[in-house]
């Protein structure tokens, strides 16, 4: 999918931004996935992409120059709430409308399908694919009945973090469920 320069041309009387559409929608699988960087105010958003599948670079820390400097030298869409931030010439942006995080999501994964093939989940907290593992490698990171009672597990290579399909699972998957292609 090829990106125009800004997503974000002019904020309709509504408020609700709408990107164009894709210059040539069947070019899409040639295309690399689209990457976000996503401002302080999106913090669960930005978990939530990354649950989702989404290359999402998030840090509670930055302030607007260094957003759109990782937007720009990364070619990231910077996802915010801050109108004259998503309105700055020479960056593709994507203005998220909503205060709800599902219509956030909704948003988004609309303005961005990620399709089956390109989904593969990511660490919520540091943005790392997550890689499956067998019960015997994360052993020493789960409680004993945790290892008793699932046998699917995935883990971090970045931060360590080990997730498996525990009894917040069908929350989470309720979820995201509307939101994947």
């Amino acid at each position: 999918m090829k990106l125009p320069l800004t997503l974000v041309m002019s904020m309709p009387e509504n408020d609700v931004c709408v990107p164009p559409e894709p210059e040539s929608p069947g070019d899409q699988p040639d295309q690399p996935p689209v990457r976000f960087v996503v401002d302080v105010m999106l913090g669960s958003l930005a978990r939530w992409l990354r649950r989702l599948g989404y290359d999402t670079d998030y840090a509670s820390t930055r302030d607007d120059a260094e957003l759109v400097r990782i937007a720009r030298a990364e070619q990231r869409v910077l996802l915010t709430r801050d109108r004259p931030l998503a309105q700055r010439r020479g960056l593709r942006a994507l203005w998220i409308a909503s205060q709800s995080l599902d219509e956030q999501l909704r948003q988004v994964t609309t303005a961005f399908p990620l399709t089956p093939d390109r989904c593969r989940p990511r660490c919520a907290e540091c943005n790392s694919l997550l890689l499956s593992a067998e019960p015997s490698e994360v052993a020493d990171r789960v409680p004993a009945y945790v290892l008793g009672q699932y046998q699917h597990f995935q883990r971090c290579p970045n931060c360590g973090r080990v997730y498996w399909p525990g009894s917040h699972w069908s929350g989470i998957q309720s979820r995201l469920r509307p939101h994947r292609s």
